[in-house]
C-alpha cells in the first residue's frame, strides 16, 4: 500500500467528513478507549464498535443518508463510505493515524452485474511500523471481517478473475467520488441499487 500523502499529520487531521471535533464523536471515542491497556487493544475495540454497533444502511433497509462521522454516530447507521469516516474519526481523535482505501467489486456475484467502489480503512500500527486494512462494513452471513495483525480478514476479498481489484493507495481524506455520491442522493437504498460509483 502507498500513502497518498507523505505527511503523517494528514492522517490524524480533523476534516469535514472525518469530524472528530464533534463533541459526541470525541466523547464516544474517549469512552471506548478509556479502559484499553495499549494502542492495539484500542484500535481493535473502536473497530469492533463501528463494525458491530453501527448498522449498514442496506442491511437494515434504512433510506436515510449518513455522510459525516457525526452523522453516522447520531443515526446509528451508514454505508461503507460513511462508516469508514466514523472509524477514522474515532481513531484519529485518539491520535492514531487512519486513512481510507478502496476496492472495486462486482455489484452482484458476477461481472455482468457491473462494478461498485467499496470503502474500508487503513490504520497505522505504531508498535509494528505497519499499516493494516480493516473493514467495518458490518458482518452478516457470508461476511466475516475481523481485526488481525497477521492476516487480512476483509468483508470482500477481491477476485481478480472477475476484474475486481484493490486500489493500493491510502488516502487521508475520503475520495470525492464517494462523497459526491452521498451528497447528491437522498435515498441511500436507491443509491445502492442504481448510483454507486463504479470507478475512482
Amino acid at each position: 500500500m502507498k500513502l497518498a500523502s507523505d505527511n503523517m499529520n494528514d492522517y490524524i487531521k480533523n476534516t469535514k467528513y472525518i469530524n472528530y471535533d464533534n463533541q459526541q464523536v470525541k466523547e464516544k471515542a474517549d469512552d471506548l478507549a478509556q479502559d484499553c491497556k495499549n494502542q492495539i487493544e484500542m484500535i481493535e475495540k473502536l473497530y469492533n464498535y463501528v463494525r458491530d454497533e453501527i448498522a449498514h444502511s442496506w442491511d437494515i433497509q434504512n433510506r436515510q443518508v449518513s455522510i459525516t462521522a457525526s452523522d453516522v454516530l447520531r443515526e446509528g447507521h451508514g454505508i461503507c463510505y460513511a462508516k469508514s469516516n466514523l472509524l477514522a474519526a474515532l481513531l484519529r481523535s485518539q491520535g492514531i493515524p487512519t486513512g481510507i482505501c478502496y476496492q472495486k467489486l462486482t455489484l452482484g456475484d458476477t461481472p455482468d452485474t457491473g462494478y461498485v467502489i467499496h470503502a474500508l480503512n487503513a490504520v497505522y500500527i505504531e508498535e509494528r511500523n505497519q499499516w493494516i486494512r480493516l473493514d467495518a462494513r458490518g458482518n452478516k452471513e457470508g461476511i466475516q471481517a475481523k481485526f488481525s495483525l497477521d492476516e487480512e480478514y476483509l468483508a470482500f476479498p477481491v477476485r481478480p478473475e472477475y476484474g475486481e481489484l484493490d486500489y493500493d493507495i491510502i488516502y487521508p481524506d475520503p475520495h470525492e467520488v464517494t462523497m459526491n455520491a452521498l451528497e447528491s442522493n437522498d435515498d441511500i437504498l436507491y443509491m445502492c441499487l442504481h448510483s454507486l460509483p463504479s470507478d475512482l
